[in-house]
């Protein structure tokens, strides 16, 4: 048994907001009230602290099966255990790519040995990522994929998508759309405007993403499929995303914590830490964004976690992947950059963090009042320090936010009523 004592819990799926003790007892929230008193229990001292849901990151890159040079299921659900994320969901752009029944078994046999966070498994949507015919979407359905999605690229052949969209929106899970138009991008490296042409770098449009944006809301409309659009980047994404709610259509978009925090201006030199996909946008995309986040435009926050090895990233950016790490910093830029500056309360933080995605997904996550398993993190809003990437566990250090001052800090983790972090260990 645990027992987390005075810490501000957090559960706005309840409306609770309060100083309060939580019981944990077999991995469920037994007692949420003041001053339990327990001698049996292990206690958790979190005075000062905000005891909230665990955040679920639906974009997340775990690198296996095939590529565990950049990031394996013991790395990367350690970087998420140190970033207070208790459930990561696994895009499928891995070697081979998450396409049959098997490999799905494969990499959740994997997470039940080695993850040290829940693990949901997306299925791609084409057979290899190759966009020519679908993959065995009931199978991957039945094997237990929570998602479908071509992460990493779109699916060009509008037909093949609503097929798939129509699979999707009968057996009742989400698409997650990588937007963008692979005519469109001309390899482009970061955003078209003056920064691209001062830096002497091919600029990659706004309407590369947008216009995919636009035919994957008119597909969910008439499919009726569960759309969720990944890292959005620009202004008329966020315009796009409130007309099509408005018209009744089911989508949701979620913004990345390196575009509502960089914009192209921070591109000073030729530098692949800045490299990622969608790029950093201007700063009117920047401000939509904020604007889009502050007024529930965009429900989710999540990270888009690429991780890469550091030969990769040392190249030009001409060369170089697209991608930034994110888990162990997205609680804390989050924090820094909109709740302390007020644009969001905290409760709006573990909404977006949390509760909406465990919507999108439709899983028994988010909430931990009595009777729910005990996914939680313990924040600290008060600590303040400077991101060092050299302190990451993820395998991936490709960062722009090496040296940055940050505020806000995962103290402990839990995962099913087990400690998995708690400051600076693993458990």
């Amino acid at each position: 048994m645990l027992l987390i004592k005075k810490g501000r819990v957090i559960n706005p799926a309840t409306g609770v907001n309060d100083v309060l003790d939580v019981l944990i007892e077999d991995g469920i929230v037994t007692v949420m009230e003041r001053d339990i008193k327990r001698p049996d229990c292990r206690v958790i001292d979190a005075s000062g602290c905000f005891v909230m849901p665990g955040f679920i990151d639906l974009h997340v890159h775990l690198r296996t099966p095939g590529q565990e040079y950049k990031e394996d299921m013991v790395s990367g659900t350690k970087a998420a255990a140190k970033g207070g994320v208790t459930t990561v969901v696994a895009m499928p752009n891995t070697k081979p790519v998450v396409g049959t029944a098997e490999t799905v078994n494969w990499i959740k046999n994997k997470a039940k040995e080695d993850a040290l966070v829940n693990v949901c498994v997306v299925g791609c949507i084409t057979k290899d990522m190759a966009g020519k015919e679908l993959s065995d979407i009931e199978a991957m359905i039945d094997a237990g994929i929570c998602a479908l999605s071509e992460d990493g690229k779109s699916v060009m052949d509008s037909g093949l998508y609503r097929k798939a969209m129509k699979i999707a929106a009968k057996r009742g899970i989400p698409v997650l759309a990588h937007c963008e138009d692979i005519n469109l991008v001309e390899g482009g490296v970061m955003n078209l405007d003056e920064n691209s042409k001062r830096l002497g770098l091919q600029g990659i449009s706004n309407a590369v993403e947008d216009i995919i944006a636009a035919r994957d809301i008119l597909i969910a409309k008439e499919t009726g499929a569960k759309l969720h659009l990944c890292h959005c980047s620009t202004k008329l994404s966020a315009e796009m995303i409130r007309k099509a709610v408005s018209d009744g259509v089911d989508v949701s978009g979620e913004v990345c914590p390196h575009h509502f925090t960089l914009t192209s201006d921070d591109i000073k030199t030729n530098d692949s830490a800045y490299k990622m996909n969608p790029p950093l946008r201007g700063r009117e995309d920047k401000e939509a964004l904020i604007a889009g986040l502050k007024n529930n435009i965009f429900n989710i926050i999540s990270t888009d976690h690429a991780p890469h090895s550091a030969e990769e990233k040392a190249k030009p950016m001409e060369e170089a992947p697209f991608g930034i790490v994110g888990l162990e910093t997205s609680a804390a830029l989050t924090y820094t950059e909109l709740v302390d500056k007020g644009i969001i309360s905290i409760s709006d933080m573990v909404m977006k963090m949390s509760t909406n995605p465990a919507g999108v997904l439709g899983i028994d996550k988010g909430d931990i009042s009595p009777g729910h398993v005990a996914d939680i993190v313990i924040f600290d809003p008060q600590a303040e320090y400077t991101i060092d990437k050299e302190s990451f566990v993820s395998k991936g250090k490709n960062t722009p936010f090496d040296g940055r001052r940050v505020k806000g800090r995962v103290e402990v983790t839990v995962v099913g009523g087990k400690v998995v972090y708690e400051r600076g260990e693993f458990v």
